[in-house]
């Protein structure tokens, strides 16, 4: 699934023909509810001229965050810049579409409100910005929602129900919610508006970045894409536009590889913003011709890149807002090798008590956090031996952890299971080539 995913159409504005793009009459009736603002029999490929009036509308109530040159340029072989959306208030890219969407509703439906179905970044943004508009907002969120994010919505004034094992079932509640109390549904990634506002990010990425040859941007449902390849083809049509998706969960990969968007089992991942099963069919119809290459990436890339942006740009990003470094790192991208690149950073909001089991998996993918298993001599000296060795070596010992019951090898062995730290992985190669010198029975890397 790592392969990446070429893209024959030429990059144009308007989307000639939708009819390809439906989704099939299982997935249509598999929903209860069909929200008429995303009709998979008529999808909507937004037009420029609705991001250029998302940008004047939304100006006042949304930063104009950085795009700053990196320091990984010198050693990624690129001039790359991020685009730091994770610097919204509350942290993501959802609030441009979310104010946007606001801002452009009837007054009679402000009045009424407005409801959700979101476990995150989009419940937040939405939360937040009715707040600061004066629209009342309900979100449903799963139960498996972060108990952080639940509180912050709580405190923007929002109405918060949990329902639903999922988000999937969260959303039909909502809707069924959205029916009886008269409510407007608002798709967090497919709704014309929220496609609409997320465009301007792209509108800012050109301003702030002249002469840029690619933006890479992390995909998921497809709105944010959708949006900025829109505004910046729109703009400049020879920017290349590349989207990357988690291994876990390629919706929008499978969705070029069938015509339309269908369905795709998501499974857990360290980029759970990006896990959604089915693509937005209006974000599908517009993005579809403007993007040039689609990646997938693999998990252990993701950790690394959140750690990386950690150490090197000192900033805490989630695992959705780091996929499209992940790209670059695990090398998917060649050919932009000595190009201006954009990478979108488009959410910090990254659970605090998984960042650690992140970062840990960051260490173990840059070869700097290191198991493995080695036979010694029983006898006096026998431990004391192994790690007088490795701090000559200078590796500092995590965990160690001695066994003897269950060794098939002689009475006078034990077997000594080390987790250590290194520089980077030409140290932990170092301790593997010594270790195998000294000992006969070495077991290097992951073990049970």
């Amino acid at each position: 699934m790592g392969d990446a995913n070429h893209i024959s159409e030429p990059s144009e504005v308007e989307v000639p023909d939708v009819s390809s793009l439906q989704v099939t009459h299982t997935e249509q009736t598999s929903q209860q509810h069909l929200d008429p603002q995303c009709d998979p029999d008529n999808p909507v490929a937004v037009k420029f001229q609705e991001v250029s009036a998302a940008a004047f509308k939304i100006k006042g109530g949304i930063q104009n965050t950085p795009c700053n040159h990196s320091q990984m340029s010198s050693f990624l072989g690129m001039d790359i810049y991020f685009k730091k959306e994770f610097l919204q208030y509350t942290g993501s890219f959802k609030e441009r579409g979310a104010r946007y969407t606001l801002m452009s509703l009837p007054k009679e439906l402000q009045a009424k409100g407005v409801i959700a179905a979101s476990a995150g970044n989009h419940a937040l943004a939405l939360s937040y910005h009715g707040m600061k508009l004066g629209i009342p907002v309900t979100v449903v969120m799963p139960i498996v929602a972060p108990l952080m994010k639940v509180q912050s919505c709580k405190q923007f004034g929002a109405t918060v129900i949990i329902q639903g094992a999922d988000i999937g079932e969260s959303k039909q509640y909502a809707m069924t919610l959205a029916s009886e109390r008269g409510l407007t549904y608002i798709n967090g990634y497919d709704h014309p508006h929220i496609l609409a506002g997320q465009g301007t990010m792209g509108l800012e990425i050109v301003e702030q970045v002249p002469d840029v040859d690619a933006c890479i941007i992390p995909v998921g449902g497809g709105g944010l894409i959708a949006g900025t390849a829109l505004a910046i083809k729109s703009l400049y049509p020879n920017v290349q536009i590349i989207g990357a998706e988690s291994e876990r969960c390629a919706s929008f990969s499978e969705a070029l590889k069938v015509g339309h968007p269908s369905y795709t089992q998501p499974s857990a991942t360290l980029a759970d913003g990006l896990a959604v099963p089915i693509v937005g069919v209006n974000a599908f119809a517009t993005a579809r011709p403007l993007i040039d290459k689609m990646v997938v990436v693999r998990e252990e890339f993701i950790a690394l890149a959140i750690l990386r942006l950690i150490e090197l740009e000192k900033a805490v990003v989630e695992g959705a807002g780091a996929t499209g470094l992940a790209a670059v790192l695990q090398g998917l991208l060649p050919e932009l090798q000595g190009k201006k690149v954009v990478i979108a950073l488009c959410g910090g909001n990254i659970d605090t008590t998984a960042l650690g089991r992140v970062i840990e998996r960051g260490l173990a993918a840059d070869g700097r956090l290191i198991r493995f298993v080695v036979t010694v001599s029983d006898r006096p000296g026998g431990i004391a031996e192994i790690t007088r060795l490795m701090a000559q070596l200078g590796v500092s010992i995590k965990d160690i952890f001695h066994e003897r019951a269950w060794l098939k090898a002689d009475i006078f062995s034990v077997q000594v299971k080390c987790v250590v730290e290194t520089r980077d992985q030409d140290h932990a190669d170092e301790l593997e080539k010594t270790l195998r010198q000294q000992y006969t029975d070495v077991v290097w890397g992951a073990v049970n």
